[in-house]
């Protein structure tokens, strides 16, 4: 006698989840009260502006004035690059003791907390809030705000990465030289930051990535950078100049993040291999 087939699960709850998802979506859609007809003209504006932004593209770019535009947008673009570099460095510096305190498995109960409940705090804020409302009364205007901005916001992010890669590290070199009666510093700095200093270097590496994106809209606000220049030009409606800085900006950040890339597929490589040789 042959077992009867099991009956087909409901698709009732799926079908539930479903309305509700398109109600929220179209909740939202109907409180936004955008002029959703004037997404039919889309495509003719996009036309337009990347005309005009694609201007200075075809022009010699080593006659003038075409040199001078090139140049000054390479120099602002280098500005954010400085930038970027600068704020990413103060992250990794500051968040480094941070990640140490806010992992579960190497400070106490309550450093944990304190440590976590102020990466948290430092995360909801974001770099703009910081730099109007703290930096620049301090700076003014200044490119130095931009950087703080970012590396204050980076070590949020960062320091909640190497606490998540010290809970996730091998107990064995730790357990391994806690035995032979080292000091809790000693297996802080020969146990753990081995094993998750290639990981959280990549993370520096990645962050370095978002800043120079983030550095751009603070340079809006007058912070320097090629956002700096973008909110000149843009105010200035000089579209042909805009379009070759934002050509530099997406060349140069497409650079960045590929040798970014590279360099953390090397050491993530290296890290596993000399894992592999351990084991």
């Amino acid at each position: 006698m042959s077992t009867p087939r099991p009956a087909a699960p409901s698709k009732v709850p799926a079908t539930i989840a479903f309305v509700a998802v398109a109600a929220v979506v179209i909740g939202c859609a109907v409180a936004l009260r955008a002029d959703w007809a004037a997404l039919l003209g889309l495509p003719e504006r996009l036309v337009t502006y990347a005309r005009l932004l694609t201007e200075g593209f075809w022009a010699n770019p080593f006659a003038d004035p075409q040199r001078e535009w090139w140049a000054v947008a390479f120099d602002f673009m280098l500005d954010s690059l400085s930038i970027a570099w600068i704020g990413t460095l103060i992250g990794a510096i500051l968040s480094l003791p941070l990640g140490f305190a806010a992992a579960r498995n190497v400070a106490p109960a309550w450093l944990v907390w304190i440590t976590r409940t102020l990466l948290n705090v430092i995360r909801a804020i974001p770099e703009f809030i910081l730099a109007i409302v703290f930096l620049l009364p301090l700076f003014g205007f200044h490119p130095a705000a931009g950087a703080i901005a970012l590396g204050i916001g980076s070590v949020g992010t960062l320091g909640k990465l190497t606490s998540e890669a010290l809970e996730d590290l091998s107990p064995g070199p730790v357990e391994a030289l806690r035995a032979t009666g080292a000091s809790g510093l000693s297996v802080l700095r020969w146990g753990m930051l081995p094993q998750v200093m290639p990981e959280i270097v990549s993370f520096w590496l990645y962050r370095f990535e978002v800043n120079i994106r983030a550095g751009a809209i603070l340079g809006m606000l007058g912070l320097g950078g090629i956002g700096f220049l973008f909110d000149q030009l843009f105010n200035g409606r000089e579209w042909a100049r805009a379009g070759i800085a934002l050509l530099v900006t997406v060349v140069v950040t497409i650079i960045v993040d590929q040798l970014s890339a590279a360099v953390r597929h090397r050491i993530i490589g290296t890290e596993q291999l000399t894992h592999r040789e351990v084991c």
